[in-house]
């Protein structure tokens, strides 16, 4: 019987290159976030459209618009109380999304994720690469 059989060997080769293309993938996504960052400064403007919407209003436009203008008279005290929350929520929001640079945080997230590949790329790769080096003969 071998020593080493050939379902160890492919176990070893297989996490071998599991752990080398999680720290590829790590590392391509940590130059792509750096050239986004530093080059391609517009890459990500796209995404301050959508992450600053402030929330909707509880009324239809048309109402507002009618209340805006004087005409509209027959408010319920619901849509009232609606819209008093709905300033409420809205003052709250803006204030929040005043302190959020939704672009930074999206950074730190990819930041986040490239280092967790790398690392657990990295011990994965640098453990079963040097069993294999340990067990093939030299020639």
């Amino acid at each position: 019987m071998e020593k080493h059989p050939l379902v160890r060997t492919i176990y070893l080769y297989i996490f071998a290159l599991l752990g080398l293309a999680l720290m590829t993938i790590g590392a391509v996504r940590f130059v792509d976030m750096g050239l986004k960052a530093f080059v391609f400064t517009k890459a990500d403007q796209e995404r301050y459209l959508y992450e600053k919407q402030p929330p909707t209003a509880p009324l239809a436009e048309e109402k507002i618009n009618a209340i805006k203008s004087g005409k509209e008279t027959t408010v319920s005290e619901a849509e009232k109380a609606a819209l008093a929350q709905w300033l409420v929520d809205y003052n709250n929001f803006k204030d929040y999304s005043e302190k959020v640079d939704p672009l930074t945080s999206q950074r730190h997230r990819d930041a986040s994720i490239n280092i967790a590949l790398f690392f657990v790329g990295l011990p994965l790769y640098i453990y079963h690469w040097r069993l294999i080096k340990k067990e093939t003969p030299k020639s």
